[in-house]
């Protein structure tokens, strides 16, 4: 094993080191975990379960990763968490293994950063590129798609899907879905229009972000029901950007649609 463990440091027998893990002072590393190459625990850090951290990973100081959700139906039932590389999860940032009634698993992608005091919850799955703000809450079964940004102090309702791109504003409950590219903000979540900034940040063609934005005025102001708009929508438009936002409105969901304001 090449992993460097300081003496501090508690590495259960049955953990599984890559080459190059550092494993700082203080750390508990339990029996069923896989940290995959070049993984760093700061200090003080606790990960539990059945837990894989992607290579490259570096965990911050107080954050506890895998243990059981908070949940009450959860009743002991072997469940895992799984982070993808390259993350950054920072000081006291929380999140919890799967649950049998959720799917079992709760998935974290790439190349995400996770501020300080950030919570994943229960059966959450989560894209490659996302930002959780400081003090964040998923609750259990959200989907955040890649690219998205939530908030400081932000809360999202249990079962909300978050599409690709979308930016959630800070200090924001978000109860229903939010389609990709959105932008919701207020106290109550209202979707109040487009994530230009981050679909020029990404170098998106000036055609399809002209598509988006008619979309958007369709979506809010068409004949008819929501779903119906974005039927209507899917069969008029070109550009894969909006047909993006139609696939996703058309999905099944256990939860309503933030519509436009």
């Amino acid at each position: 094993m090449t992993a460097e463990v300081h003496p501090t440091a508690l590495v259960e027998e049955g953990a599984r080191l890559g080459e190059g893990c550092v494993i700082g002072p203080f750390c508990h590393v339990g029996p069923e975990v896989e940290l995959a190459p070049e993984v760093e625990l700061k200090s003080h850090v606790v990960v539990t379960g059945k837990t894989r951290i992607g290579a490259e990973t570096v965990v911050f100081p107080f954050a506890v990763i895998g243990e059981i959700p908070q949940d009450l139906k959860y009743r002991g039932e072997k469940t895992r968490l799984e982070i993808g590389a390259r993350n950054r999860i920072r000081e006291h940032v929380t999140m919890n293994c799967g649950t049998e009634g959720g799917g079992g698993v709760t998935r974290v992608g790439d190349d995400g950063l996770f501020m300080a005091g950030c919570h994943v919850a229960h059966d959450v799955q989560i894209g490659d590129r996302v930002i959780l703000v400081n003090n964040a809450a998923l609750a259990g079964h959200c989907v955040l798609e890649d690219e998205v940004i939530v908030g400081g102090l932000s809360g999202v309702h249990q079962w909300v899907r978050i599409g690709r791109g979308a930016i959630i504003g800070a200090v924001t409950m978000v109860t229903n879905d939010v389609i990709p590219y959105g932008l919701v903000q207020a106290p109550r979540g209202v979707l109040d229009g487009l994530n230009l900034v981050g679909l020029k940040r990404r170098g998106v063609p000036r055609e399809d972000i002209t598509a988006l934005r008619a979309a958007f005025q369709m979506l809010a102001q068409g004949e008819g029901a929501f779903q119906d708009r974005a039927r209507r929508l899917g069969e008029e438009t070109q550009s894969a950007y909006v047909r993006e936002i139609v696939d996703f409105v058309l999905a099944g969901s256990d939860r309503s649609f933030l519509t436009p304001g």
